[in-house]
């Protein structure tokens, strides 16, 4: 009896050491001793790749610092919008980094702790600094870039020990992720289309020429490598059941699909706008719009419904899209498409992560994928 319990405590403590060591940024080394090629990742956008700033926002809505959110994550209840790990935390396996992304409202998300990236993504946010407004405080794009240009910035610098021309070829062992555009269609445009005097065409055109700009001032910063995630299929997500009789709601698949267009625009213009610049498009919407026609084929059993209980838009307080705090939740997540009424499971961002870092498709990435760019 002794020997187990021995045995028991002994792994315990293996176990904490790992989440330790992943936790405090233990340097990792290439094979050879040299520093591995991608030091760490830059992250900008919305819920979807948001690791935790929310939590730090006292008046906002737009929050999963609670339960069943983060129920197979590690360290449980984490501020990601799903049951587990999200695409960002995926992606830094792949890439070998050695820590989470911490978020940048963290008071501790400084010094030494920026070295291998920061999040700065806020859910509810969007390309548009009016984007967010029903969920009352988030931090915007263009405040997000700003959080990286006058704070994070200058750190990194000073624990690398470069100086602003140095800095450039610093920015280049960098991803710089972006993940951002679907709020601004579902909690802007369509939220309040009686304000907006302009077509779905036009206000995505200003919407990706915002976006344009945006990236252009990372580039400006220093960014070169930069990864951009297509909006998903907004019109097939459960917020959106009640609503919808057959199928998903195609004018918004149909805005996602305008807005995806436009991010490989972008992508074939930086050709001369950002020339020393290299650019990859996940396209998660041809991946989840695949999940979601023929679920069976990757082991999915529901497509339609969230896993998590979600209070509906119809109930006071509702907003179609969070999980019930405490709320009943499926008990075989990996089974299900949607964790909530708008965020995919942790097994859907694993589908999207491996795609993003293997596939050869230019349906899924474009011009290449995520792994191919950390070698240039």
């Amino acid at each position: 009896m002794a020997k187990k319990a021995g045995k028991g405590f002994i792994l315990v403590c293996l176990q904490l050491l790992l989440c330790f060591s992943q936790i405090n940024c233990i340097r990792a080394k290439g094979e050879d001793g040299s520093d591995d090629e991608i030091k760490g990742m830059f992250v900008f956008g919305s819920s979807l790749v948001d690791n935790g700033n929310n939590n730090y926002l006292e008046n906002s809505t737009a929050k999963a610092d609670f339960l069943p959110y983060g129920i197979d994550f590690p360290k449980g209840p984490s501020g990601r919008f799903t049951n587990g790990k999200n695409v960002i935390d995926l992606l830094g396996e792949m890439l070998k980094l050695p820590c989470l992304i911490p978020p940048f409202s963290d008071p501790s998300t400084k010094g030494s702790k920026v070295v291998h990236g920061v999040n700065f993504a806020s859910g509810a946010s969007g390309i548009l600094d009016d984007t967010g407004f029903l969920a009352g405080q988030v931090i915007s794009l263009n405040q997000q870039i700003r959080n990286f240009e006058t704070v994070t910035l200058p750190q990194v610098q000073k624990q690398l020990g470069v100086n602003r021309r140095e800095n450039r070829k610093a920015m280049k062992k960098y991803m710089f992720i972006m993940g951002t555009g679907g709020n601004d269609y579902l909690f802007n445009y369509f939220e309040r289309k009686g304000e907006y005097n302009v077509s779905l065409e036009t206000f995505t055109v200003n919407l990706t020429t915002s976006l344009s700009l945006q990236l252009k001032k990372l580039y400006r910063l220093g960014a070169r490598k930069f990864v951009l995630m297509s909006v998903y299929p907004l019109g097939c997500s459960p917020m959106l059941n009640a609503m919808r009789k057959d199928g998903c709601i195609e004018v918004m698949n149909q805005a996602a699909i305008l807005f995806n267009d436009g991010l490989k625009s972008i992508i074939d213009a930086a050709k001369s706008d950002m020339p020393t610049s290299n650019l990859v498009l996940v396209n998660s919407y041809n991946i989840v719009t695949d999940i979601i026609q023929n679920p069976s084929s990757k082991g999915f059993k529901d497509a339609n419904n969230p896993c998590c209980e979600v209070v509906p838009l119809t109930q006071l307080a509702g907003n179609g899209v969070s999980c019930k705090k405490g709320g009943r939740i499926c008990m075989d997540r990996s089974a299900h498409v949607f964790f909530d009424g708008l965020h995919p499971t942790e097994k859907v961002n694993v589908e999207i992560a491996t795609k993003a870092f293997t596939s050869d498709l230019k349906t899924e990435v474009y011009p290449i994928n995520v792994n191919q760019l950390a070698q240039l």
